[in-house]
């Protein structure tokens, strides 16, 4: 199962200290309003605190109809567009686009992430340059509503690796350059390696190879 250093360069977010604390993704999301609270009191006069434990900084762009809920943090040069709904607990890197109709609710984008038209980021780690294309989500709970087990399977689609995540809800980690395509569904627990691309309309469960193409469960091809 891919490791936080195996998915994301962590110079490229504030949560670089703490990410570093753990091993596997899934781990780092449980405290992420406390992660932000704690860095919300030493980011400095470029951010401006505009109400309780909502810091957006002064190069920013919120458009006047996004509702920004706390705890959050908005970094330099991002664009929050019309009708942008942070419920709380999402730190924003730098040069994001959260776009017209996004709602992100306990998740770390990384800097230079897309998530431009209609998208739901919940409880997932978007890594640096990922984009997630138009309706695209990231489910975060089964069905069954129980505890997720996240599992890596081989070709043969025997399951070589198991863990007792403890949570009820997990969305999706995109390593860094990920691109999925528009209207596609990551399940819950989906991790994607890094310079993977995932073909519009997709279903993706599981752990998918990083420099590969997903087109659909059954064909998946690693990149020249």
């Amino acid at each position: 199962m891919y490791k936080i250093s195996e998915l994301y360069d962590l110079d490229h977010t504030l949560a670089k200290d703490y990410l570093a604390k753990f091993e596997y993704p899934w781990q780092a999301l449980s405290e992420i309003k406390d992660l932000i609270l704690e860095l919300g009191k030493n980011l400095g006069e470029d951010y401006v605190e505009v109400k309780e434990h909502v810091w957006v900084h002064k190069s920013a762009n919120v458009f006047e109809s996004a509702y920004l809920g706390a705890p959050c943090i908005i970094g330099p040069e991002t664009e929050v567009r019309h009708c942008a709904f942070v419920r709380g607990s999402a730190l924003v890197g730098a040069n994001c686009v959260v776009g017209n109709s996004v709602e992100l609710k306990n998740c770390i984008l990384f800097d230079n992430v897309e998530t431009p038209h209609y998208n739901y980021v919940g409880d997932s780690i978007l890594g640096y340059h990922s984009h997630l294309g138009a309706g695209g989500i990231t489910s975060n709970l089964k069905s069954a509503r129980d505890n997720i087990i996240l599992r890596r399977k081989d070709e043969n689609y025997n399951v070589v690796e198991e863990f007792e995540t403890g949570l009820r809800k997990i969305g999706a980690f995109m390593g860094d350059y990920v691109e999925v395509g528009c209207n596609s569904v990551l399940c819950p627990g989906t991790i994607i390696g890094p310079h993977t691309n995932v073909y519009p309309l997709s279903r993706v469960r599981g752990q998918i190879a990083a420099n590969s193409i997903f087109k659909d469960a059954s064909h998946v091809t690693l990149k020249d």
